[in-house]
């Protein structure tokens, strides 16, 4: 977090250039509403403008009124309908400016929103591995009005303020020049003293914003990770993490309130000198100048009307850095990077049996820690391929590169001949399905989760493969059938049924290629027999590889590679590698012991 306050500080420089960016991609976007919305100010503006200088004629025909004359009342009914009016037209332009610039500002939201959430799903799996889940819904959830609101600050200061702080100081100028002037000199100093809060508050508000997104990350954590505190007596513990956290936003919130706040003791005292002194030099004039009073009224109706806008503008920088905060986050993620801007270029991956191959593949994910050293290996098409080895051997991380979640430092992982890397990424996942030991089950019902193996399915596909996964039993147990929700990440379901979902998913997709990763690793043995059986259902006629620790289940797979430190060193069916006694042999026997040789 203090890196973030730190580059947070640096970016005051940057104030500018960000605004200019928001205002030409987005005020430029919804130009109509923006160009009718400053009409509509202007014409409030006017009324604003008008209503004071109205004032001049009603005090002077109020001083010198003979009330013996007939109709004598009747120049004064007049301006006071006139002020009526004026301030019936100021209302309704008002409203509507504000319902134009508030339409706007919603659609500024809601396509960054969508902009940002496409970025994030353009960005690689090693994108999400470095970042917080809930930094980043913080960004797409609260930082986009950050942008909306800098936007709809600069133009109602632009709009509003500008046009009626100008209009009232023509009034202030036709009535008294020289008051004027005085009026004008204290401006200067009110937007130097305020510039130097300016710094204060930016540092406070990305604090502030930092700190809640560190609850949201406390708060999913509890959420997903309520069974341990639960079991292990966490709640103090978790509790104190979030005192803490909380403890910050709220000290960064203070921090900005007090910034915010000091600039009203500013601008109210500059305000003060100024009215003190045209009061005295006004009230000075009329009484011994002998100046007509209308102009003095006039003018002292222009400058406080003038005071609420030239305020707002003063602390329009001020105002401005807490809405930046949350431009410049969501800015610092759509300037990140994507991988590969090429890839919807590229060809597809041409139709095939589905034959895979690495051939001295190397990859690492941190610098220095070699996790597949320079490995050869083959999958062939209808036929079941098994790894294992002991943890951390590279495995899992084999199942990635084939579906090209991360590409290797080294060599080539091919398809049927073809490189992975040199074809478009959706085509190649297209011919893959993947069923991991952690299905993660999205919000809505069991229809849903299994359509989106081939989004567009019919209804006879869908139940087609619910069937072929040996799910269709279970599902129609429930009160709702296929209708039913699986809560938040399946939480409403078991690990098996789960597991039967994502196979009946794979078997939606109708892919070429199957990769499963220790499916079966996390269930109780009636589960995993079910799960067994839908798995041996989904390989037949496909390329399968499959990752396993339980060796009970790939001892029937068409060939067996043994991964030690990133490297294959066997390779057999089960009878022949436990043949040799090497490391499956030894593998083996760590698991079952004395039944080694008779399940052999």
């Amino acid at each position: 977090m203090a890196q973030n306050t730190t580059a947070a500080a640096d970016e005051g420089g940057r104030t500018f250039p960000l605004v200019r960016r928001l205002m030409a991609e987005h005020a430029r976007a919804h130009a109509g509403s923006y160009a009718a919305a400053l009409v509509l100010m202007a014409v409030s503006a006017a009324a604003s403008v008008g209503s004071v200088a109205l004032l001049r004629p009603v005090v002077n025909g109020m001083t010198g009124m003979n009330v013996a004359e007939p109709g004598a009342f009747k120049t004064l009914r007049n301006l006071a309908v006139a002020v009526a009016i004026l301030y019936v037209i100021r209302g309704l332009a008002t409203c509507g400016q504000l319902i134009l610039m508030s339409r706007a500002g919603n659609r500024i939201v809601a396509a960054l929103q969508r902009r940002v959430y496409d970025h994030l799903l353009h960005q690689p799996v090693r994108f999400f591995s470095d970042r917080h889940s809930s930094e980043l819904m913080a960004r797409l959830a609260m930082a986009a009005n950050g942008a909306r609101d800098a936007v709809q600050f600069v133009i109602n200061s632009a709009g509003r303020d500008v046009l009626t702080v100008v209009g009232l100081a023509g009034v202030m100028v036709y009535n008294d020049p020289l008051m004027s002037l005085i009026a004008l000199s204290i401006a200067p100093v009110g937007v130097l003293m305020l510039s130097r809060l300016m710094k204060k508050v930016r540092r406070a508000a990305r604090r502030s914003f930092d700190g809640s997104a560190e609850i949201m990350k406390h708060m999913g954590e509890t959420a997903q990770g309520i069974r341990i505190i639960k079991s292990f007596n966490l709640e103090g513990v978790m509790r104190a993490r979030m005192a803490g956290a909380i403890s910050e936003v709220e000290k960064a919130a203070n921090r900005m309130a007090v910034g915010i706040a000091l600039s009203s003791p500013v601008s109210e005292t500059l305000g003060g000198v100024a009215v003190s002194i045209i009061i005295l030099y006004g009230g000075w004039k009329v009484a011994v100048a002998h100046s007509d009073p209308g102009s003095f009224f006039a003018f002292m109706g222009a400058l406080l009307s003038a005071y609420e806008p030239a305020k707002r503008l003063g602390r329009l920088n001020l105002d401005l850095q807490n809405s930046l905060v949350g431009a410049r986050l969501v800015y610092d993620l759509l300037d990140e990077p994507l991988p590969d801007a090429r890839d919807a270029t590229r060809p597809d991956l041409l139709p095939g049996p589905g034959r895979i191959a690495l051939e001295g593949v190397s990859f690492s994910y941190r610098q220095g820690e070699r996790v597949l050293d320079a490995i050869d290996l083959l999958a062939e098409p209808d036929r079941t391929t098994a790894l294992v080895g002991p943890s951390g051997g590279g495995k899992s991380t084999i199942i990635s590169l084939v579906q090209r979640l991360y590409e290797p430092e080294s060599g080539q992982v091919l398809i049927d001949g073809q490189d992975v890397t040199t074809v478009n990424t959706r085509s190649l996942r297209d011919a893959i399905a993947f069923v991991a030991q952690d299905v993660f089950l999205f919000r809505g019902s069991v229809r849903d989760n299994i359509a989106l193996g081939r989004p567009g399915a019919d209804e006879a596909e869908i139940v087609d493969a619910a069937r072929r996964a040996h799910a269709y039993d279970f599902i129609m147990g429930f009160d709702r059938g296929f209708d039913t929700e699986v809560g938040e990440q399946g939480a409403k379901l078991s690990g098996g049924q789960r597991q039967r979902i994502a196979i009946a998913r794979a078997f939606l997709k109708k892919a070429t290629i199957i990769l499963l990763d220790e499916p079966t690793a996390a269930l109780d043995s009636e589960s995993e027999r079910e799960v067994q059986k839908a798995l041996d259902a989904l390989r037949v006629g496909r390329t399968t590889i499959v990752v396993a620790h339980r060796l009970q289940t790939i001892v029937d797979a068409d060939r067996i590679c043994v991964i030690e430190n990133g490297r294959a060193v066997e390779f057999g069916t089960h009878d022949e590698l436990m043949a040799r006694r090497g490391s499956y042999h030894s593998f083996f026997a760590t698991q079952f012991g004395d039944r080694a040789r008779r399940i052999a």
